[in-house]
């Protein structure tokens, strides 16, 4: 029995990079930082991340072939310090998601903490495509 992947069903013609992007979304997902997605209209979604202890210039956020790239780097300034415990490290990270066609970034914001990055889908018209049908062939 041969097991069709989302880039080979029939149905589903050019869909094969969409797919190699999936897996090499899901292979760098490492948990930090924790974020949510919401629905915040029919068209419009929001991404917040938990980024306590970064400031705007620690973090940067791109588009890049169709995935959104949120990148976080802190300067360790711990070598003139003296810790008696030590929870709060400071880490680097990188997390992507990937945008449907047509999805863009409307903005983003920071908020105690929190990274909000917001998302807005183009609504477009319906439209119909008639498809000549030539007769043998024409160059």
């Amino acid at each position: 029995m041969t097991k069709l992947t989302l880039g080979t069903h029939p149905f589903l013609l050019g869909f094969d990079q969409l797919e190699r992007l999936v897996e090499r979304t899901a292979k760098s997902e490492n948990g930090y930082p924790p974020y949510n997605i919401e629905q915040v209209r029919e068209n419009a979604f929001r991404i917040t991340l938990a980024v306590a202890g970064f400031g705007d210039d620690d973090l940067s956020i791109t588009i890049e072939n169709r995935q959104l790239v949120v990148r976080g780097k802190q300067i360790d300034d711990s070598a003139d310090r003296v810790f008696l415990h030590r929870g709060i490290a400071a880490r680097q990270f990188q997390r992507t998601f990937l945008l449907a066609d047509g999805v863009e970034v409307a903005g983003a914001s920071m908020e105690n903490g929190l990274l909000h990055i917001d998302l807005a889908r183009a609504v477009h018209d319906e439209v119909v495509q008639t498809i000549r049908i030539n007769k043998g062939y024409e160059e």
